[in-house]
């Protein structure tokens, strides 16, 4: 029996978030304790030049009634308002989530240097099963850090993540885990079969209209990426008050959606996704649909970065999806993570190198990520 889907609420869309049981002020208290990066003020300046095409963003420390916001419990408020209004828009949850996780089956597992890397199946809709790479040190220093790691637009999906193939620098998931860290990999729905296929948009979009008609495909993507996260909180080794994502291209739109709506998730980094709804192809029906580029739509994604507050988040582009046009999105969320009077732990690093990740990028992902965990 096909199970109907579950309108996105805030108890659904944050019930794990309620269950890690940390409040706003342990959660301050516990940040301002953290060293952070050397070139953290670096990466909160403004390029030597915003392209003239960069969009006018609106204020976000303005409530409903025009009055300026100055307080954090002024802004929860109004935080509520935004989160409300974009998981609204999404759509209803294709299904409802499972507590505890759904069950893994391991299909393979090797052993590369220092790793267990395990490739498992599991039910990710009633009926509908997916895959995800699993990797954990041999050898665990417990309880330790769990990273989300999504994968970008290749027909080999997780096997670029878990370092079975495609270039070394996006092998972020088998990295981690040789630096401790527990990853998980998980595939994309629009790859729509449990093994290595061409991507299938139009058939895996159609399917989704019709067990879900009212789910965007990234309302598609957040469930697929609650899940995940779900079951790398359930490892006995991950320290469930110790979770990062990191994600690039297709990856870092997941990244980005799943740091806002997932507060367990502690440390983002989204490299080269477009973090402006015209920056890249956010108007596919895989993605956002066609509605964000009417005149009647008013949103942008600041107020997903202003959603994630005080968590870190890091921002990478190549001056191709991200980069210097990207700046107005750190300008107008610097003033939310400001309210919460600690360092402000947001910026964006731009390498110049187009749509790919290069060394310094690597780099500074990874202190990123290992030093906000």
């Amino acid at each position: 029996m096909t199970m109907k889907p579950v309108e996105v609420t805030r108890r659904v869309a944050l019930q794990a978030t309620a269950a890690a049981g940390i409040s706003l002020l342990e959660r301050q208290a516990r940040s301002a304790d953290v060293k952070d990066v050397s070139w953290l003020a670096e990466i909160q300046r403004p390029p030597a030049t915003v392209p003239a095409t960069a969009p006018q963003l609106t204020e976000l420390l303005v409530a409903a009634n025009g009055e300026r916001i100055t307080t954090v419990e002024a802004w929860q408020r109004r935080r509520e308002e935004f989160r409300r209004w974009w998981l609204d828009f999404l759509g209803p949850l294709p299904a409802e989530r499972k507590i505890p996780p759904p069950a893994l089956t391991i299909v393979d597992e090797d052993r590369p240097e220092g790793v267990i890397r395990q490739l498992v199946r599991y039910e990710i809709e009633p009926g509908i099963e997916t895959e995800a790479y699993l990797l954990k040190p041999v050898r665990p220093s417990k309880p330790a850090p769990g990273i989300a790691v999504f994968h970008s637009t290749v027909n080999y999906t997780i096997r670029q993540p878990a370092g079975l193939e495609g270039p070394p620098e996006k092998h972020f998931g088998l990295r981690y885990a040789q630096k401790g860290c527990v990853c998980i990999c998980p595939r994309n729905f629009l790859w729509p079969k449990t093994s290595n296929e061409r991507i299938g948009t139009t058939s895996e979009v159609n399917s989704l209209a019709q067990r879900a008609p009212r789910s965007k495909g990234m309302a598609k993507m957040l469930f697929d990426a609650l899940v995940a996260v779900d079951i790398l909180a359930a490892q006995p080794e991950v320290d469930a008050m110790r979770l990062g994502a990191v994600g690039h291209s297709l990856g870092a739109k997941e990244a980005l959606y799943i740091a806002a709506f997932d507060e367990r998730i502690k440390a983002t980094v989204s490299s080269e996704g477009g973090i402006g709804t015209k920056f890249s192809n956010w108007e596919a029906p895989w993605y956002l649909g066609p509605s964000i580029k009417g005149a009647t739509f008013t949103h942008e994604h600041h107020e997903l970065l202003a959603l994630v507050a005080p968590r870190p988040f890091l921002l990478v582009g190549g001056n191709s999806a991200d980069g210097d046009q990207g700046w107005p999105f750190i300008k107008a969320a610097l003033p939310v993570y400001e309210l919460f009077g600690q360092p402000s732990r947001l910026g964006q690093f731009v390498h110049g190198k187009g749509h790919s990740v290069p060394l310094a990028a690597e780099q500074r992902i990874e202190e990123w990520l290992l030093t906000y965990l």
